[in-house]
């Protein structure tokens, strides 16, 4: 087994090591605070696991932002004396994050990472600690922690009750491999394939989190999109040597039922996951939105272990870069 693989397994230990944390020192004061806007940052899939946050603070009508850091670092006025700013990230030391807490200054800056000795928590002041352990190569156990540690800052500052996510626990430690998975890696090694992931709703973060560690840990090219945006343009992509693989939740959706009957039409292989018709390849979820974000997760984590053993290389083994990119 590679660390890859085992940082995989370890992943449900990790989530009830978050889980039996008490809830962040401040954050109800912090919250209270009456702030012009909320900006969500961070970099890679510290950043991707803050969308699901930011559609629940948009849908009650609040005003807030989902920037990457580097962008933010580009347009720092988006950020007020009077924002809150919610910063993401594993290591709190990427470049990017560093640069920022010298350029910003916020009303309040929460934290969110792993290492509480790092830049981000000795600037924060709340932080949000991920408890994810030691992590030895491509996120995995960290990214499924911050989608916990996201869904706390969410209940938070949307008033709804806290939920425990120990359902979560369990449908990571349920979850089983596809069987097809093995042909469809195969597939896209012997033909030089192409592969993508499509998110809607929340999964887009998924899909998002599915291409960046695709890349990383199988070392082929793989996009993450966010809902409608494969259409314009990357469609293209479609026929024989395509394999999509389309995320979704608990309720069926027309759009991504269509984009898999289109794209299944033109000889593309199909992989649907969570609700949908029973067309190509299908995974069904279990239920509750952190439980499915965190299942979708390890879709794409099995998957890049699949393609990467079919291309004969070492799943997750990191080539030119690192775990913590501190170069801007």
């Amino acid at each position: 087994m590679t660390p890859f693989e085992s940082d995989i397994a370890d992943q449900p230990d990790a989530l009830r090591a978050f889980l039996a944390g008490a809830e962040p020192d401040g954050l109800a004061a912090a919250l209270t605070r009456g702030h012009d806007r909320i900006i969500l940052t961070g970099m890679g899939s510290s950043h991707y696991a803050a969308l699901p946050t930011w559609r629940r603070i948009v849908a009650t009508g609040r005003p807030a932002w989902w920037v990457d850091s580097g962008q933010l670092l580009d347009s720092p006025q988006l950020v007020t004396g009077d924002s809150l700013l919610v910063m993401t990230s594993q290591s709190g030391a990427s470049g990017e994050v560093v640069a920022l807490l010298d350029e910003c200054r916020p009303a309040t800056l929460i934290g969110v990472t792993n290492d509480t000795d790092s830049p981000l928590a000795r600037s924060a002041d709340v932080v949000v600690a991920l408890r994810s352990g030691a992590e030895a190569t491509v996120s995995t156990k960290s990214y499924l922690n911050t989608l916990a540690a996201h869904q706390v800052l969410a209940d938070a500052m949307t008033s709804t009750p806290p939920v425990m996510g120990l359902d979560t626990v369990t449908a990571v430690e349920r979850f089983v491999v596809p069987g097809f998975f093995g042909d469809v890696a195969e597939s896209i090694a012997d033909r030089d394939g192409r592969l993508v992931y499509v998110g809607f709703a929340d999964h887009a973060a998924t899909a998002l989190y599915a291409g960046l560690i695709t890349k990383e840990g199988a070392k082929i090219p793989a996009d993450g999109y966010i809902g409608g945006q494969f259409r314009h343009g990357p469609l293209e992509l479609a026929g024989p040597r395509l394999t999509a693989v389309l995320f979704n939740g608990d309720t069926e959706n027309a759009s991504l039922s269509q984009l898999a009957a289109d794209l299944l039409a033109t000889g593309s292989t199909v992989i649907t996951v969570g609700a949908a018709k029973p067309l190509g390849h299908h995974i069904p979820g279990p239920a509750g939105v952190l439980s499915q974000l965190a299942h979708g997760a390890l879709v794409a984590q099995h998957l890049t272990v699949a393609v990467a053993r079919a291309r004969s290389i070492v799943p997750g083994a990191f080539a030119y870069g690192s775990k913590i990119t501190a170069s801007l």
